[in-house]
Formats: structure tokens, sequence, C-alpha cells
């Protein structure tokens, strides 16, 4: 079938060469896409919000069904779109509805949804401009440290851990009072610090059955031993040790499978990828956020160990069969290094050339994401944001695919480039 492809990103490109290499596909299309999607699909160059361009284009190209990649298509209703679309409405779209996009887009719509359905999660209070007293008050009887999370899109930086009650409270006053985060920190979710072990688990939906993908472990912070400003994420492993069977099970008993009826009791549309963030507390599930897209730069980490055909997968989700899909796991590890612009997560420069990319990953024990790049007039590969490039090593073992993932990293080079140089240590470190 001929798909198109929504997003710019590492997650993109690893969703089209997973595409790419299914026989199901005939041709594949990526609006807008990067310069590694440029290399194994078609790109075109549509703003993935601009719903009307993509109608026209989905119908003089013969799509026959559309993989939404970033939330903001997604909060902004690009189900529902097609859906109303009069000749469009028979297409399946891999997302959720707009309503069941707040999953996202609303960290107090998330927080009501688990509280409703019985979902573990922190504790929590939300408050707005209007309430900035209220909000000062309720952080003076919080222990340390403090989560304050903006409500709405915020490019994965939204999230604050404050240590110290000055800080909450500064930080509070910027994000209501002067906008910190723009019009995503209009409310403000004030959490309970939960202290485990973070991982991600993604599940894929038709609405009524799902399927559960590898789990993975990201590193969000721009600093090594998680220091620093967060970021969109630098790094991910998969599978993830202290995510055992007993684990699993919980995860599903206590997290997936009301979730899951709680969006059929709620009337919400979902059909799609459904991100879950947890913390493991002593071998016990939290949730503490959903997203409603497969996580960045997780996708890169966990793609490669789908085995069964992923093209099947997404059309079993568009066209409600998803019961009928046999999912299949590769056995192996895979490791992701994230590869940024120096200044990341805050300003940095576009257009240095890359590279090495000509012979990297060329030993089919690591794969090449390309995120912020785009091709230069001479047919240079060029930088074009801050994350830059995903490495994803492969190997039998979490030690073998981390020396995988750096040796290719070693082999990419630009002015002024920086990636973390512990990701998965960590993880090592418990095993010993």
């Amino acid at each position: 079938m001929n798909i198109l492809l929504l997003g710019s990103g590492g997650r993109e490109h690893a969703f089209a060469w997973k595409i790419v290499n299914s026989q199901n596909c005939s041709q594949l299309f990526v609006a807008p896409g990067n310069a590694g999607t440029a290399s194994i699909a078609k790109n075109i160059t549509i703003s993935p919000t601009d719903f009307n361009t993509l109608a026209e284009f989905i119908l003089l190209n013969n799509i026959e069904m559309l993989v939404v990649g970033p939330e903001e298509p997604l909060v902004k209703g690009i189900v529902d779109f097609f859906q109303n679309h009069p000749k469009l409405r028979s297409l399946p779209v891999i997302g959720p509805s707009e309503i069941g996009a707040k999953l996202e887009g609303s960290k107090d719509f998330s927080k009501r949804f688990m509280q409703r359905h019985g979902i573990p999660t922190a504790a929590y209070e939300t408050f707005t401009k209007e309430e900035i007293e209220k909000g000062l008050e309720f952080l003076k009887k919080q222990s340390l440290p403090i989560v304050l999370k903006a409500d709405g899109l915020a490019a994965g930086k939204g999230v604050l851990i404050c240590h110290s009650l000055e800080e909450a409270e500064l930080n509070l006053k910027e994000m209501l009072l002067e906008s910190k985060f723009g019009q995503a920190s209009s409310k403000v979710v004030i959490e309970q610090f939960l202290d485990g072990i973070e991982l991600s688990v993604f599940v894929a939906t038709d609405g009524k059955s799902y399927k559960i993908l590898p789990e993975a472990k990201d590193y969000k912070r721009i600093g090594e031993k998680d220091t620093g400003l967060n970021t969109g994420g630098m790094g991910a492993v998969s599978p993830v040790p202290f995510a055992d069977k007993a684990f699993m099970e919980k995860v599903e008993d206590r997290i997936v499978k009301p979730t899951i009826k709680g969006l059929e009791e709620d009337g919400i549309f979902y059909t799609g990828f459904l991100f879950i963030g947890l913390m493991n507390i002593d071998g016990e599930p939290s949730v503490i956020e959903y997203n409603v897209r497969m996580g960045d730069p997780e996708t890169e980490a966990v793609l490669p160990r789908i085995k069964s055909d992923f093209v099947n997968l997404l059309h079993a989700m568009g066209t409600k069969n998803l019961s009928d899909y046999e999912m299949e796991i590769h056995e192996f590890t895979s490791t992701t290094v994230v590869m940024v612009a120096g200044g990341y997560p805050g300003d940095y420069k576009k257009g240095n050339e890359i590279i090495g990319l000509g012979t990297a990953g060329k030993d089919n024990k690591s794969i090449v994401f390309h995120a912020g790049t785009k091709l230069g007039d001479s047919g240079k590969v060029l930088t074009n944001g801050g994350r830059v490039m995903a490495v994803t090593g492969i190997g039998p073992n979490l030690d073998l695919a981390l020396q995988n993932a750096y040796q290719t990293v070693s082999e990419i080079c630009w002015d002024d480039l920086y990636f973390r140089k512990d990701i998965g240590q960590d993880i090592l470190s418990l095993k010993k």
C-alpha cells in the first residue's frame, strides 16, 4: 500500500526504516521528513498540521494509510479532521482522536483520567494564574523534592524537580505569571515526587484490543549521571532488566488493562500508540505520564526489536483487527545514543556539515537514525536541530550493544557535537 508518515525526527526515521522494509509497503511518503528519510522514502514539504493540504496530497497520491508520528497534529485534531472528511473518513489514521490526545496535551486531564479509573499515580493538585496564592500555600505542605509540570505540551521540557521550597516557589511564579513555558504553563500540576527507577512501556491499541511492545528506559538529562537540564532524551535501552515478568504482569493488570477499558468507558476514540511513563517503586508500578505516540529516542531502541511485520501492526490498529496480529520480539538488546548540537537544550547552531555517514553503521551491528538533519544544496548532510542523530547499537547483551552504538558514534562528527558517554551504565552497575 501507499503510506504517508508525518514527522521529521529520529522516531519518524525509525518508523520509515521499519515501514520500507515491509513487503506490504509499495511507496512511503514522509512529511516533512529529514535527510535520513530522504534516503529511503520520498519527503514532501507539507507541515504535519496543514490538514487541508495533507488531504489533497492523500487524494492525489492514493494514500491508503496515514501514520502520525509527533504529538502536535494529534492534539490539534488530525484524526477528527479525517473522520469528518467527506472523501477520507474510511482512511486508516494511526493516532487517537483530539480528546484522546489530551492524555498528553493536558497533564491535568490525564491525572483526572487516572484517578477516575483507579490507575496508580502520584498525588497532585492543579493551579492556574488566578490561583497562584493557593498554589504557593500548597507548596508549603509538600515534602521535598517537589515536582512541577506544565499542563500543556512543552517539547519534553515542562517538568521541573525542585529540591527546595524556594526553588519551587520561584518556578511556580515563573510558570504561571511569566509564561515560562508559554501557553503550556497556563496551568501547572504540582505533584508528589516518586522515588524509584523510571521506564517506558509502549502499547499498540485499536481501542479494544492491545499489544504490549518492548519496554525501554530513556535518559532525559543533558549531563552524565542524570545531571543538568531536561531534554527530549539523550539515549535509551531495551529491554530493561528490572522490568521482569512479575513487574510487567502488574503493569498490564493495574495500568494497561484499566487504561484501555477507561478509554472505552469514557467514549474516547483511540487508535494508535500509547506511551506510559512509569516509575518502578520497589517492584510496584506507578504512572508518571501518558504520551499519545511513541517516545523519542525510545522508538529507535524499541522498533529494531520488533520481529513481526510493522506495516501489518499499523494496519491492524487502523482497521481494528489488532486481536488477530501476532507480535514477535527479537531477543537481542538495543541501545540508543543521541548526538546533539552543542548548547542543546538551550541555544545551538544549525547548518554544520556532518562527516562520516558514508561508512557509519554498515556492519549490521548498529543503525544510524537521523533526527535534526537536512540535505544542503550540494547534497551534504547538515545539522538542522538540537537532537541531530540517534545511533542504535544491537547486541546479544547490554555490554555489546553499547559497544556497537558507541563505536558508530565515534565514526560520525560535526563541529560542536555532544553526546552522553554513560548511557546504560546505571543498569550495568545494577547487574554487578
